[in-house]
């Protein structure tokens, strides 16, 4: 046979969360080496299990789970969404307007995949979750980044978005909290954002998976509850807030002006019917789990698990020299800088390939989130205390080691230069 190419489709993909670093990363453990994971928000290999009245309920219910549901999902699932889209004051959603998916991973694909055609563009905050450029690309779309500020704590730059708007703009995507920052979205900077849409006839496509795993007594704000006049798709999932990624239990709220929308909204439904449904046990998880004791406020408070390694996580990568970091006060993210002049990296990629192959250390550079600089990466602070205290232990070690490295031979290229000088 001839070799079979992928799709060109794929050529503009990138997902390096589950990247070449991860395939070598595997290939290590296979030799028996034992990696220490800071790259993807997996809460199950960690320890952080689903409330068990969730799981009791998808057992219980699993004998009557073996036929389709509705495309849309089943009606228990829905109704409860539809009163937690009440309880964040977002008005006007019926069970129609609710979708149901294999996480939000699969609603996001599917949102784009009926508003965009070959050539539209839609604007991506960067950094960025990778999804949402992948599936802008596999759409046929472009993905276009607007800068978030790290100087300004990484809120997103309102004149930079505004200035990246053109003719073929379709929609507008916001991830609050955000992945891969860990920042909290005031609602000035999201009214500033609904301003900009509503100026221009956008989408907004907001991304809440992370809308409860929040610190410091900080509020979040849902997006549709404020942008009333313009249409909103929300994403979210059972996969961070009740530790269930394995579920595959996601859903999309359409709100705003829906009458305007009727086309888009068929094409949604089409595409709905196209994949038949999503799958049921994890759709009978929903219920439960947004209408009973919320334990995920027991890890974020004072003294709780994912705050305590949020905290020990900043103060361990902020003493480093060299290494500094917007302290997140939402999500399971950090997204730490280095000092150019410290750490000159050429290729980010290749750089924490080495610092794999060297500290058996998993992390995530910054150009897998398409931020469009080589000095940055993100951690991920879900292991236990004494992983979080290791790791980062030994991601000091290299980096100290690179220092004394590239500090060494700049040292003999100014010598070099320095007589090259006196010659002439």
């Amino acid at each position: 046979m001839k070799p079979i190419p992928k799709s060109d489709k794929l050529a503009h993909v990138l997902y390096d969360v589950r990247g070449p670093i991860v395939d070598a990363a595997k290939q290590m453990e296979d030799e028996g080496q034992k990696i220490i994971k800071l790259n993807i928000g997996n809460m199950a290999p960690f320890g952080f299990d689903p409330p068990e009245e969730v799981t009791q309920d998808m057992i219980r219910n699993l004998p009557d789970s073996a036929g389709y549901s509705d495309s849309k999902g089943i009606f228990a699932a829905r109704k409860a969404v539809m009163h937690y889209t009440q309880q964040q004051g977002i008005a006007g959603v019926t069970l129609d307007d609710i979708y149901l998916g294999n996480g939000a991973s699969e609603l996001i694909q599917m949102a784009t995949n009926a508003l965009l055609n070959e050539g539209d563009e839609l604007l991506v905050p960067a950094p960025d979750y990778p999804l949402w450029t992948a599936v802008s690309s596999l759409a046929g779309g472009t993905p276009v980044h607007y800068l978030c500020d790290e100087a300004n704590g990484w809120l997103p730059d309102l004149e930079d978005m505004r200035a990246r708007i053109t003719p073929r703009t379709r929609a507008i995507v916001v991830i609050n909290p955000n992945n891969p920052t860990g920042v909290l979205y005031p609602n000035e900077v999201l009214l500033g954002i609904i301003a900009i849409a509503r100026e221009h006839g956008l989408v907004l496509l907001v991304d809440e998976v992370y809308d409860k795993v929040l610190y410091d007594d900080v509020k979040h704000t849902a997006v549709a509850s404020l942008s009333t006049d313009v249409l909103t798709l929300t994403f979210n999932s059972l996969s961070k807030a009740y530790r269930s990624c394995g579920f595959r239990a996601g859903w999309m709220v359409v709100s705003g002006p829906k009458a305007d929308a009727r086309d888009y909204i068929e094409g949604l439904n089409m595409l709905a019917n196209l994949k038949l449904g999503s799958n049921v046990p994890g759709q009978w998880a929903i219920q439960t789990a947004l209408g009973g004791y919320q334990s995920i406020n027991d890890l974020v408070k004072e003294g709780g698990r994912l705050r305590r390694q949020r905290d020990l996580a900043y103060e361990l990568i902020t003493a480093i020299p060299g290494v500094t970091c917007v302290k997140p006060h939402a999500a399971l993210y950090m997204f730490p800088r280095l000092d150019p002049n410290m750490y000159p990296i050429a290729d980010d990629r290749q750089f924490f390939m080495e610092v794999l192959r060297a500290t058996r250390v998993m992390l995530v550079q910054g150009s897998g989130f398409n931020y469009p600089d080589h000095q940055h990466f993100r951690i991920v602070f879900l292991p236990h205390e004494g992983d979080l205290r290791e790791a980062i232990s030994r991601l000091a070690k290299f980096l100290e080691q690179y220092r004394a490295r590239h500090a060494k031979a700049a040292a003999v290229v100014d010598i070099a230069t320095k007589k090259e000088a006196a010659r002439a």
